[in-house]
């Protein structure tokens, strides 16, 4: 990657997103950026999410793979939706305290209202750790009924900010 081919994006300030929030005390406050037609984000991991000794607990993987995927979706199709399925397949083991990048493609032939991604968690060599793809479903704003107001209308304005990106 050709580093200004790195665009960082802007992320939503205060809530409690346990990946991405920058409000949660204990959680992973990922950034993300693009990079062609990916989205992307960086992060080394340390004890406090660990599995097996010196290895990151799957479930910690398994959020990294579907945050990338989310912001993927958020970036590039500018919509609200849930995560419906996901399949991951581990590779190799993440190991503690090394860097670790995310990288998130939107995937082809999907019918609406479904949302289709995929992403690939590397090591700092290089080496594919693990890898997922994901089936969304996008919802229309007027059925966010669990969805404050506050928070729909900020998702929109970074939709808009992503639009003019």
């Amino acid at each position: 990657m050709v580093e200004n081919d790195r665009i960082e994006l802007p992320k939503l300030q205060g809530h409690c997103c346990f990946a991405c929030g920058t409000a949660n005390p204990i959680g992973l406050d990922l950034n993300f950026y693009r990079s062609g037609d990916t989205i992307c984000t960086d992060i080394t991991l340390d004890k406090n999410y660990m599995g097996w000794e010196n290895m990151a607990h799957g479930g910690i993987i398994s959020t990294l793979l579907d945050e990338v995927m989310s912001w993927t979706i958020i970036y590039f199709k500018k919509v609200f939706f849930v995560t419906r399925r996901m399949e991951i397949k581990y590779i190799k083991p993440v190991s503690i305290d090394v860097p670790l990048t995310v990288k998130g493609r939107l995937m082809e032939n999907m019918r609406k209202p479904f949302i289709g991604a995929k992403a690939e968690l590397y090591d700092n060599q290089e080496m594919i750790l693990a890898r997922s793809t994901g089936r969304f479903a996008a919802i229309p704003e007027d059925e966010l009924s669990q969805v404050p107001q506050d928070m729909k209308n900020q998702m929109s304005l970074l939709f808009h900010r992503f639009s003019s990106s």
